[in-house]
């Protein structure tokens, strides 16, 4: 069975965005997902599935969290390879070294065509700086992303198309417990 990285937006900020990570887990176990593992209390999920189209899981599953927790929510999957790829082409090495709080990954919902990467990149009017990668793009913020005016807001605006974003430490550690999950079952074999 295929194994994958599931991040929900938005979830776990404030009133009517609360999704218990147990309740997940035992939603996604009784919708027949296997190995089911969260990371933090920000709606990062690892899990394996006998789907083999992971658009068609994707929808399926956001829809099933949106309704179960009566939440405004979407669910982001990407492959094990997919994570992995993420992972291995960063091209902020430094930043990720000496500030992995400032450094984000942004996952999309669509690959933006080179004239919303264009607009998103004329839109940034502080120190911030991206490099874009398809489905996701790599993303600096110096001075810290709680004060930028660089936000989710004005980058999906411009990109046009949904997204969310993960600081570099989560996105290692979701690395890690997929890359676990994809190791257990090569041991299998």
């Amino acid at each position: 069975m295929p194994a994958y990285v599931g991040l929900l937006r938005a979830v776990n900020l404030g009133e009517g965005t609360l999704v218990r990570m147990e309740e997940l887990r035992s939603l996604l176990e009784k919708e027949g997902l296997d190995q089911v593992r969260t990371l933090l209390n920000s709606g990062n999920i690892v899990f394996r599935s006998s789907s083999r189209s992971g658009a068609t899981l994707e929808r399926s599953l956001s829809d099933k969290i949106a309704r179960s927790f009566h939440v405004k929510t979407e669910l982001f999957l990407r492959s094990a390879h997919e994570w992995e790829t993420i992972v291995a082409h960063n091209p902020f090495l430094t930043e990720a070294r000496v500030g992995p709080g400032h450094l984000l990954v942004l996952v999309l919902r669509d690959s933006p065509s080179p004239d919303r990467w264009r607009a998103l990149q004329g839109a940034i009017r502080g120190r911030e700086r991206f490099q874009e990668a398809g489905r996701h793009a790599y993303v600096v913020y110096p001075d810290g992303v709680g004060r930028s005016k660089f936000t989710s807001a004005l980058i999906e605006s411009k990109l046009e198309t949904a997204g969310t974003l993960r600081n570099w430490n989560t996105v290692t550690k979701l690395g890690a417990l997929v890359g676990g999950l994809e190791g257990a079952r090569a041991n299998s074999r």
